[in-house]
């Protein structure tokens, strides 16, 4: 990093992703201190205070005592989907620079609130769409910049699993999370769809929902049996999404699915000049010399973007290294609002078109 001075972070929200992605990245850069813990259930917090924190980190249960504390300059709310928005608004409200766990929020009018709260406070804001820091991620994005592919018009976003519907936590509670797989894990690879067509304008779209596997009992689900009562989110769930420029991508997403093609926050693109996907690897085709090529890149975690201590290769690393990098260097993130905040328009517009039957317009 440019800089080694020290970062005081704040978690909000002491549970799953927090401690499946979070804690165990910051916790893997040299300038981080965890100082203060909130979660609804104490003794969470507790325990990731006792692994991740300082010996003098607090524990909170409401998240606005969390605010108060002016030592704390970044927060990372990894609450449930619900909450993303208002306690984003509070912390860059309160002069907080914050990480936001994907999806950025549960509709476009809580992420409008979050796009306002951030443009108000000139705090930084990001959303938690590792994926783009795969090292065939940062690859392709390269590789796209340099024109390799031309114009990008028609890409495959996909998040399609077999049987491995999350049983934890409220993953199947429409409610708190907004949806299901659709917002859960097609999030991620619409994001990196836009990202690597670095085209961010919607004009409409068209959705279907399924329901269709929710009250199997004969599960062989791959975290245990699901309880069909529960399952009140889609089980699966598709999109074809039209471009003002007239690209075309087509979503999929699904926990349950009677498919063996699965793969998961992945994405195909097709230019002009050349096509890509992240099926096995990365593979670029095109012709060249009037014959049909494949090429394959040899990747190791310096082929994505090199933070000074962080070499692993995981995505989840690479995350939270850039992301103190550009709070440290007052630089922008490699995800912008802006960008989150369109995939949730065009999450929306695949829900509403699902309900309605109607194709979903942008404005």
């Amino acid at each position: 990093m440019a800089e080694q001075r020290i970062v005081k972070v704040g978690i909000i929200g002491c549970g799953g992703i927090a401690n499946g992605k979070h804690m165990p990245s910051l916790s893997k850069l040299p300038n981080v201190q965890m100082v203060a813990f909130c979660d609804i259930i104490v003794e969470r917090a507790e325990a990731a205070k006792a692994k991740y924190g300082t010996p003098e980190a607090k524990v909170y249960e409401d998240y606005k005592e969390l605010l108060k504390d002016d030592s704390i300059e970044v927060v990372h709310v990894c609450t449930p989907n619900r909450s993303h928005s208002f306690i984003t608004v509070d912390a860059l409200d309160a002069g907080k620079h914050v990480m936001c766990e994907k999806p950025m929020a549960i509709n476009v009018a809580e992420a409008q609130k979050m796009l306002d709260a951030q443009k108000r406070s000139g705090k930084k804001l990001t959303i938690g769409y590792q994926s783009r820091q795969a090292a065939g991620a940062q690859y392709l994005k390269k590789e796209a910049e340099d024109g390799t592919f031309g114009e990008i018009y028609y890409a495959k976003a996909t998040a399609l699993r077999r049987r491995a519907v999350p049983t934890w936590g409220v993953f199947l509670n429409e409610y708190e999370q907004g949806g299901g797989p659709l917002i859960d894990i097609g999030t991620h690879s619409l994001d990196l769809t836009l990202w690597l067509m670095d085209n961010y304008k919607p004009k409409y779209c068209v959705g279907t929902t399924y329901h269709k596997l929710n009250k199997d009992t004969n599960q062989g689900n791959a975290w245990g049996n699901w309880d069909p009562d529960k399952f009140t989110v889609e089980d699966s769930a598709f999109g074809f999404i039209v471009m003002e420029n007239g690209a075309t991508i087509n979503l999929e997403s699904a926990w349950a699915i009677n498919m063996l093609d699965i793969r998961e926050a992945t994405t195909c693109i097709c230019g002009t000049k050349a096509g890509a996907d992240l099926y096995d690897g990365v593979r670029i085709n095109g012709i060249r010399n009037n014959s049909q090529y494949i090429l394959r890149p040899t990747l190791n975690p310096q082929g994505a973007a090199f933070y000074e201590g962080v070499n692993t290769g995981d995505p989840a690393a690479m995350e939270a290294a850039q992301w103190i990098n550009a709070v440290v260097t007052d630089t922008n993130p490699c995800v912008l609002p802006e960008q989150a905040f369109t995939v949730t328009r065009i999450l929306e517009g695949i829900y509403e078109s699902a309900k309605t039957g109607k194709p979903y317009y942008f404005d």
